[in-house]
């Protein structure tokens, strides 16, 4: 029986974040929904404005002897702008912050480690602005969240935002994909 691990990653729209790891190998399950905030159980709506203080998130249960938490935090890097404080693109707010919600202090002290590399090799011109903090409570989004850009693929925002992150996932973590594409 494989061990599972779960993961709460934010880094600006959710439904990118799922897109893209939903297609690796050792990801079970991945579940857009909300972190971080203080109202209890927030809608999409509430969280939109800003006011909740959640931001948009996916939750990945994941097998680390097929995927690391390390490898899964490098995709996330690489699908994310986490410079930009509280912005990912189009998409402005508290909501699109770039954040890691540890469930253990192993994944803590990794993401730590991540970052400080990161920093090091100076892929980005400007900091690393992610915030790492404990994972408080996770609320799943509403239904016709889930799975999006899967369902919706021809939709303008799928098209011109989600399309290119997956493609860049498939492109760099080929060896890393359910199914290879050809």
């Amino acid at each position: 029986m494989p061990q599972h691990e779960v993961a709460t990653l934010a880094g600006g729209c959710f439904w990118c974040l799922e897109a893209a790891f939903a297609q690796l190998k050792g990801v079970e399950r991945v579940e857009s929904g909300y972190s971080g905030g203080h109202v209890p159980s927030p809608s999409y709506e509430d969280v939109c404005t800003g006011s909740t203080g959640h931001a948009e998130v996916v939750q990945i249960t994941f097998d680390p002897q097929v995927l690391p938490f390390r490898d899964l935090l490098h995709v996330f890097f690489t699908i994310h702008d986490p410079t930009t404080p509280d912005r990912q693109g189009g998409d402005v707010g508290t909501q699109y912050r770039s954040a890691i919600f540890y469930h253990t202090p192993e994944q803590k002290a990794e993401a730590g480690q991540v970052i400080a590399e990161l920093e090091a090799e100076k892929v980005w011109d400007d900091p690393i602005v992610t915030q790492v903090t404990p994972l408080e409570k996770f609320y799943p989004a509403e239904e016709y969240h889930r799975d999006y850009y899967r369902r919706n693929p021809n939709q303008g925002y799928c098209r011109a935002v989600i399309a290119p992150k997956v493609a860049k996932v498939r492109k760099l973590y080929l060896d890393k994909l359910k199914q290879p594409v050809a």
